[in-house]
C-alpha cells in the first residue's frame, strides 16, 4: 500500500505543477559551451605609391620589381632605389614615406600593434591615432626602437648602430639600452652604437653640409674622391646616388666621371625635414700634353 501511495504522488507532481502554478514544468537547463574568442586579424598594408625603381621580397625569396597596390604581409619587405620613392599606406591607420636607398621590413601587423623593421635609409611615419592601435618602427641591427599611437615623425638607420628620430606632430617614444625618452613635435633624438637615446633637443633651423671640394676644378683622371659632413642621422645624395652616412656624420665616395664637364651636386636631409645642397662642377681632361722634337735644338746639322 505504501508503494501505491508514493507512486500515485509523483504521478501527480507534473498535474499539480501545471493546476497551481498555471503553466507547465521548466525544460531542463540547456549547457552551452563557451563563446570562442576570436582571434586578432592582419591589418592590410599595401604599397600605394611607387616612384623609380622599387622592388618587394616576400618573405626569404628573391627580390622583384614592385607596384603600386602590392599588399605586404609579415616576412616581406620593400626597398627603394637611388632617386626612387615608395609610400606604404594601411588604410586610415597611418602610411609609410620611404626615401631613397631606403629598406623596410614587416614583422608584424595586427589590429593591435603594426611592426616595422628599418634595415636602412629614412622614413617618415603619419600614424593617425586608430583606437589601440600602436605604431612601431624598429632599426635593425640596433635594439633603438620608435612608438607612438598618434603622430608624425621621421626615422633614419644607417645601418651602423646610428638612429636618429624627429618628431613633427604629436610624441614618440624612442627606446634603447634600456632608456625610454619622449620626443615630442619639433624635437630630436638620435642612438648611436651601443648607447642609449640623448635628450630630445629642438630641431636646428638649418642643415649642417660640409664638402670638401678639390682646389682645382679641373683634373687630368676620372676618379674623384669627394669627402665631407653632415649631420650624424642625415640621408645623403652625391650625384643623385645614396651615400652612407657615417656615426659622426663623416662621409666619403669615390665618384667616377666622365670627359669633359662634371656637374656634381650634393644633397642632404635630416630627420627634422631640413634640407641642404652644395653643387659644384670638374672638368676632365685626361688627353696627354703633346710632346715635340726641336731638331735644330743643336744648331743646323753639320
Amino acid at each position: 500500500m505504501f508503494y501505491l501511495v508514493l507512486g500515485a504522488i509523483l504521478a501527480a507532481l507534473p498535474i499539480g505543477y501545471f493546476v497551481f502554478l498555471g503553466e507547465p514544468a521548466p525544460p531542463p537547463r540547456e549547457v552551452r559551451p563557451p563563446p570562442l574568442v576570436e582571434q586578432p586579424k592582419f591589418s592590410e598594408l599595401k604599397l600605394s605609391e611607387v616612384q623609380g625603381p622599387v622592388e618587394i621580397r616576400r618573405g626569404k625569396g628573391d627580390w622583384q620589381q614592385a607596384k603600386g597596390g602590392d599588399v605586404l604581409q609579415s616576412s616581406d619587405a620593400v626597398r627603394t632605389g637611388d632617386g626612387a620613392s615608395a609610400e606604404l599606406s594601411s588604410g586610415d591607420a597611418y602610411d609609410v614615406k620611404m626615401e631613397a636607398g631606403t629598406e623596410v621590413a614587416v614583422d608584424e601587423l595586427t589590429q593591435s600593434i603594426s611592426r616595422l623593421l628599418l634595415g636602412k635609409g629614412m622614413a617618415t611615419a603619419r600614424v593617425r591615432g586608430a583606437a589601440k592601435h600602436t605604431f612601431e618602427v624598429k632599426a635593425s641591427g640596433s635594439d633603438a626602437t620608435a612608438r607612438t599611437r598618434a603622430g608624425t615623425f621621421t626615422i633614419s638607420n644607417n645601418a651602423e648602430g646610428t638612429v636618429a628620430v624627429g618628431t613633427r606632430e604629436g610624441e614618440v617614444e624612442f627606446a634603447g639600452k634600456g632608456r625610454v625618452v619622449i620626443v615630442r613635435a619639433g624635437q630630436q633624438s638620435i642612438v648611436h652604437l651601443g648607447e642609449a637615446p640623448t635628450d630630445p633637443a629642438p630641431i636646428p633651423t638649418s642643415l649642417f653640409l660640409k664638402v670638401r671640394w678639390p682646389t682645382s676644378r679641373d683634373l687630368a683622371r676620372k676618379k674623384l674622391v669627394l669627402t665631407g659632413q653632415v649631420e650624424p642621422g642625415a640621408s645623403l645624395e652625391i650625384a643623385g646616388r645614396s651615400i652612407r652616412v657615417g656615426a659622426d656624420g663623416d662621409f666619403s665616395e669615390t665618384l667616377t666621371l666622365a670627359e669633359g664637364r662634371n656637374p656634381i651636386r650634393v644633397r642632404a636631409r635630416d630627420v627634422g625635414g631640413l634640407e641642404g645642397e652644395s653643387s659644384s662642377e670638374v672638368n676632365v681632361d685626361t688627353t696627354p700634353p703633346q710632346i715635340g722634337v726641336d731638331r735644330n735644338l743643336w744648331g743646323p746639322p753639320k
